[in-house]
């Protein structure tokens, strides 16, 4: 008796809430203030059959991790679906047949035991639609392929913006050959040389330098100058001249293949061939070559790896187009 109750304490996080000024925007929701005053606890009562843990089917239970697993879609047995066009499709990649890997083999560069097996492989050059449209030179890439349309090998080109687009086919690059494993067991490098000079000059005369595996010269792809073919010679490390590569005397014809022979250095003994295919229209307008290299089966792997390194030099020089330029 006597003793004026008081109202409780409250914390000090509800008493800045009542404090707190109104929200002066005129369409601010009105200030909500829990009046829950949590009562006694009841009887525990069992789940629901179907209910684990308590916990609606498709909810994780950190007492049961086994059951959901949190690295796993939970829910129900439909599939993911997507919306065609606008998300892409997990976990379908496009299919790619490689051919079975042999065993290495003495006296074979690594990567190359590949080529010991063929005496015929494609080459086929991506088609790159950004180059037509926006005239931006983008860095090549091809597929190698043999009979059987297995993948043998993948050459990517290495080269900076500036230098693709600065000298267009006279650029110098750097092409890498990889097998399926990713590795890098070839690779290609041709530095820049002039033009503008004489052509008969030795300066003036392309070049292309045949590393395999990376960093250990096998041979090298020169160019000699001739008023109306195209004429290569095919060397090894020592620069020394091993075999000739003569092409048409047109290598720009339109409607046709263009045959590039490999002979001997006395120029009697067929070899094999470097052909790029005609491909119609495609050929005409766009960077999208098809290229056919025969040579004997039993040839020197070595060899074969540089008839294979002079076919790209043939592809940036005669059928590498740049884009046309704007008259002003």
């Amino acid at each position: 008796e006597g003793v004026v109750p008081t109202a409780p304490e409250q914390p000090a996080g509800e008493m800045e809430n009542q404090t707190k000024p109104p929200d002066p925007r005129p369409d601010a929701p009105p200030e909500y203030n829990s009046h829950f005053v949590p009562g006694p606890p009841g009887t525990a009562v069992p789940p629901p059959a179907g209910y684990p843990g308590g916990l609606p089917m498709g909810y994780y239970s950190p007492q049961q991790p086994s059951t959901f697993p949190l690295y796993q879609p939970v829910g129900g047995t439909h599939p993911v679906q997507y919306q065609p066009g606008k998300y892409p499709v997990p976990n379908q990649p496009i299919p790619i047949t490689w051919m079975p890997g042999p065993t290495p083999m003495a006296n074979c560069p690594p990567g190359l035991e590949y080529l010991v097996q063929l005496d015929n492989i494609h080459v086929l050059q991506h088609f790159e639609p950004l180059e037509m449209m926006t005239r931006f030179e983008t860095n090549n890439r091809y597929d190698i392929k043999n009979n059987s349309d297995q993948m043998v090998y993948i050459v990517t080109e290495d080269t900076d913006d500036f230098t693709r687009n600065a000298y267009r086919t006279l650029r110098p690059f750097v092409l890498r050959v990889t097998d399926c494993m990713g590795r890098e067991i070839m690779t290609m490098q041709r530095p820049f040389r002039c033009t503008c000079c004489c052509f008969c000059c030795p300066s003036a005369r392309q070049e292309l330098e045949v590393q395999c595996p990376p960093g250990i010269t096998i041979g090298f792809v020169a160019e000699h100058w001739n008023l109306c073919r195209a004429v290569y010679s095919i060397q090894n490390e020592k620069k020394e001249n091993v075999m000739r590569v003569r092409g048409p005397c047109s290598t720009y014809g339109c409607g046709s293949d263009s045959v590039f022979e490999v002979k001997s250095l006395d120029g009697v003994s067929n070899i094999g061939s470097i052909i790029r295919k005609w491909n119609g229209l495609l050929s005409a307008m766009a960077d999208a070559d098809h290229f056919d290299i025969h040579f004997p089966l039993d040839l020197d792997v070595k060899m074969k790896a540089m008839i294979f390194g002079a076919c790209f030099l043939i592809d940036f020089m005669y059928f590498e187009r740049s884009p046309p330029q704007r008259s002003r």
